[in-house]
């Protein structure tokens, strides 16, 4: 008798918690405004960043990482937003809600932080590559974003030239 009461307990105890984990998936009412933050977060590879790059599309490349790391390495065009600075207002360097944004880290923790953060702010087109540890390609040092000159994208480049990015000295010091 103990163990037929035990089961039905048990029993009721599962139903229960089963119906309390379909109501939490249940979607937002009809004509509720929602936000649809998934379709604004996207994770890429680093792959796939390099071909949205070398595309022609229109995109903002952003660093998340700490000014002194992106003064080390960086990937060409990009702009070095921390993601510690990110808050609830949207950043002056990035005025388009609908641009294409693709952001990236040291390892990947601080883009997907950055990438959520920039979603909860209104972004609506956010890839997050991850970590330029999983950069296979070129990157440039320094504060400046810099022009990729291997890829041809010169414009970053066009106010000091070609040549801006580059300095050395001849034997007699000039």
């Amino acid at each position: 008798m103990k163990t037929r009461i035990t089961a039905i307990i048990s029993l009721v105890l599962s139903l229960t918690l089963l119906s309390a984990c379909r109501a939490a998936q249940t979607s937002a009412p009809a004509g509720s405004a929602a936000p649809d933050t998934a379709s604004a977060y996207q994770k890429i590879t680093a792959s796939d960043g390099k071909t949205l790059m070398d595309s022609g599309d229109s995109f903002i490349l952003v660093d998340v990482r700490r000014a002194d790391e992106y003064e080390t390495a960086h990937i060409p065009g990009a702009i070095n937003i921390p993601n510690e600075s990110l808050e609830s207002t949207q950043p002056e360097a990035l005025p388009d809600l609908d641009a294409t944004i693709i952001v990236y880290c040291r390892t990947g923790v601080r883009s997907k932080q950055a990438a959520d953060k920039l979603v909860d702010i209104g972004f609506t087109d956010v890839k997050d590559m991850g970590g330029i540890v999983d950069w296979p390609y070129e990157t440039v040092t320094g504060t400046e974003p810099a022009a990729d000159v291997s890829s041809g994208d010169e414009s970053a480049a066009a106010s000091d030239g070609l040549m801006g990015i580059f300095s050395a000295e001849d034997i007699e010091g000039n």
